[in-house]
């Protein structure tokens, strides 16, 4: 599948992106503490969670306009059904990675509060296996990121939705 220079560019911003909202995730989850197979601080497992399922859905957009998947009516996300519903039709193994990151980090690390590091773990690899879909040609740098400013999220909004 080819694409063009404006796909490439939404690629790039997508992927720098969502890797933005992994890096904080991981930073924040750093916060929380360990002891053994524990987290210590179920509020910062939380927040960590919420940002890494955020960075994963992001990767999906991207992915689904890559793909001319119709975007949810209303330009508002739609419950997970959408997202596994399409995946499934691109890819069996996505979208298993992405009922994997949804109940890992969505259920069980946002909403249900468990400290346990395998299932948060689990969640955060398969958030990266998600965005690594996304990879681009050349990933932007902080630097570039920087310059585009802000013009760049408008663009990735149109091309998106």
């Amino acid at each position: 599948m080819s694409i063009t220079d404006e796909q490439e560019a939404a690629k790039q911003d997508a992927h720098y992106e969502a890797m933005r909202y992994l890096r904080n995730a991981e930073d924040i989850l750093l916060k929380a503490g360990q002891e053994g197979k524990w987290y210590l601080d179920k509020k910062y497992v939380s927040v960590a969670c919420g940002a890494a399922y955020l960075g994963a859905l992001i990767a999906m957009d991207a992915i689904f306009k890559l793909r001319d998947v119709k975007p949810p009516k209303g330009n508002k996300r739609e419950s997970i059904k959408y997202y596994v519903e399409n995946a499934a039709r691109i890819d069996g193994k996505l979208a298993r990675d992405l009922n994997t990151a949804y109940r890992a980090l969505h259920i069980e690390g946002y909403y249900e509060g468990t400290l346990s590091v395998p299932i948060i773990r689990a969640g955060f690899e398969t958030a990266y296996d998600i965005v690594s879909r996304i990879r681009p040609q050349r990933e932007l740098t902080d630097a570039e990121a920087r310059k585009r400013g802000k013009s760049w999220l408008g663009k990735l909004a149109t091309w998106l939705f």
